[in-house]
């Protein structure tokens, strides 16, 4: 499912990138905690806006983060 491989390459990323836990890295970007956990874990549908607030969060292109995702 899409939202599952979104979330897992939000987590990887955010651990790579950063190294910071969910909630230090939500509430560096102004998100709720509770709701970007549902989105790394593939239980959110994220809107867009979502995804270029993360994005952005892990200092990467839109590019850069769907280069490498496999379904």
């Amino acid at each position: 499912m899409i939202t599952e491989t979104i979330g897992k390459r939000i987590k990887e990323l955010r651990i790579q990138n950063t190294g910071l836990s969910q909630e230090k890295f939500a509430n560096e970007i102004s998100m709720d905690r509770t709701y970007f956990a549902g989105v790394e874990n593939g239980k959110r549908n994220i809107s867009i806006l979502n995804l270029e607030k993360i994005i952005n969060g892990l200092n990467i292109s839109f590019a850069e983060f769907f280069k490498t995702m496999e379904d």
